[in-house]
């Protein structure tokens, strides 16, 4: 149970996206419902049945402070990483210099760190052996650099890890960097997801899955979850971090507070190693976890940011597992898919979702699902299709489903003393 006298709260957001590169143009582009799906232009992708992804655009590492040496020693998921989290850590108004860098800790997930640099460097082992390979390809690959450079960059010395369990990546590095907060380990956590795997070979082996939309002549509409024309997700990457702190020591410094954090849930489905579990068992068993951490009933909850991926199986499965947690009033909370505009971030999708999420409470405004054209009789819930819906948001759940089963379900409400 959340013990009430170590309250979690979100003070700073910060996001690298398809749809913009920091908070505001992220938020407009989301409520406008604007695509940020289009042809892939960082690799030739003509062979390749999938053609579309969500790229990143304009981004450049200097404007983040990072420095042109250490770009070259750091794949682009951690880029994404750093820039996203000196947002959100301006965004708290923390003066860093008078700040306990000693209870300050890391915690951001990737599903799968950098194919990139594999890539790149056993074509230079191929080329010319051994002596070719760069030796900054380990640092450079493996998914616990983003947290060692955030925490490098800034100087923070408190806990510090890393979270890979696929898609669910960055729900899992939010909900246990909130716990570790809760729980008297750290007073600020900078934490999400960073992702940046538009590679030959992750695109080789979704395909290979069947797993990505082949809508390639309509880029904009080809992620559409809940659908029934859905095909499969569209690819993208990107970074959503957030800071969380405890409630005493946001109140100290007077900081501005997003929303408070109230729930964690967590579970698996047991069940195969890419399909979900076919009842939506392992699914409702998060989100019902995160309810009875937050001590909140279902009837509490007025909005879910869904894992909605527009993927025939996720998307019925997500509705099922709903339905079972939420009863009668799951007929009644609004559900929508930020994928439909941003596309699947991998193991970034659950931070910038959460970033979503407290926008939402924020706002009292909800962001679309767009491409929502054609009913699915297994799919029939309030998906808030195309436009964006004015409405009180008290509660909120942001839900992440990994391969492998791996479900998160975090809770965020709105702020009161």
């Amino acid at each position: 149970m959340c013990d009430n006298n170590r309250r979690v709260v979100v003070t700073g957001l910060g996001v690298i996206s398809p749809v913009g590169n920091s908070i505001q143009p992220f938020w407009n582009s989301l409520i406008e419902g604007k695509s940020g799906i289009a042809e892939i232009t960082t690799l030739d992708a003509s062979e390749f049945d999938s053609k579309i992804a969500g790229e990143i655009k304009d981004f450049n590492p200097q404007k983040y402070g990072i420095s042109a040496r250490d770009t070259r020693r750091m794949d682009k998921f951690v880029r994404y990483a750093i820039a996203a989290s000196k947002q959100a850590i301006e965004d708290t108004g923390i003066d860093l210099d008078k700040a306990n860098k000693d209870r300050i800790g890391v915690l951001i997930g990737s599903g799968i760190g950098s194919l990139q640099v594999v890539e790149r460097e056993y074509a230079a082992y191929l080329k010319g052996g051994p002596s070719r390979v760069s030796p900054f390809l380990i640092p450079m690959l493996i998914v616990n650099e983003a947290s060692g450079w955030v925490a490098m960059t800034f100087g923070f010395r408190g806990p510090n890890s890393c979270v890979a369990t696929a898609c669910a990546s960055g729900s899992h590095a939010i909900g246990d960097a909130f716990k570790i907060i809760e729980r008297g380990d750290a007073d600020l956590m900078v934490a999400g997801g960073t992702e940046s795997s538009i590679t030959v070979m992750a695109l080789a082996g979704f395909s290979s899955l069947r797993a990505l939309s082949c809508r390639n002549n309509q880029p904009q509409k080809a992620s559409r979850p809940f659908d029934r024309e859905r095909d499969g997700f569209v690819m993208a990457e990107g970074a959503g971090i957030i800071v969380l702190e405890s409630l005493e020591h946001a109140s100290k410094r007077k900081a501005d507070i997003y929303a408070e954090i109230a729930g964690y849930g967590m579970s698996c489905d047991a069940y195969h190693i890419t399909a979900p579990d076919p009842k939506g068992e392992g699914a409702s068993l998060a989100i019902e976890a995160a309810l009875r951490d937050a001590q909140l009933n279902p009837g509490d909850i007025d909005y879910i940011n869904a894992h909605g991926t527009s993927t025939k199986l996720n998307d019925k499965i997500e509705t099922m597992a709903i339905k079972k947690s939420f009863g009668a009033h799951a007929k009644k909370v609004m559900v929508s898919s930020t994928k439909s505009m941003v596309g699947h971030l991998l193991g970034a999708a659950g931070g910038v979702e959460f970033v979503v999420s407290c926008l939402t409470i924020k706002n009292n405004l909800v962001s679309p699902t767009i491409n929502y054209e054609y009913p699915d009789p297994d799919c029939d819930l309030d998906y808030v299709p195309n436009t964006a819906r004015k409405a009180e948001v008290r509660a909120a759940i942001s839900n992440s489903l990994g391969f492998g089963g791996h479900n998160a379900t975090l809770l965020v409400k709105k702020f009161k003393r």
